[in-house]
């Protein structure tokens, strides 16, 4: 459960900002992402080097 303590005079929006933020890092969201639909772990592990390579050459040209 997620407690966001408002000091005396505090804007509610200040608060669900602070709420928004701290039910963010928590990665609630991106696992019923996941779990909705399920990726192998090899499908999983071609998608990160893909975008490693993808990355590489954005560096290479870069320079």
């Amino acid at each position: 459960m997620i407690i966001v303590p408002i000091k005396d005079g505090e804007n509610i929006e200040r608060a669900l900002k602070k709420f928004k933020r701290k039910f963010e890092k928590t990665g609630v969201i991106r696992e019923l992402r996941d779990r909705k639909n399920f990726e192998k772990p090899s499908v999983k592990r071609r998608a990160q080097v893909m975008k490693a390579i993808y990355v590489k050459h954005l560096q290479i040209s870069e320079e």
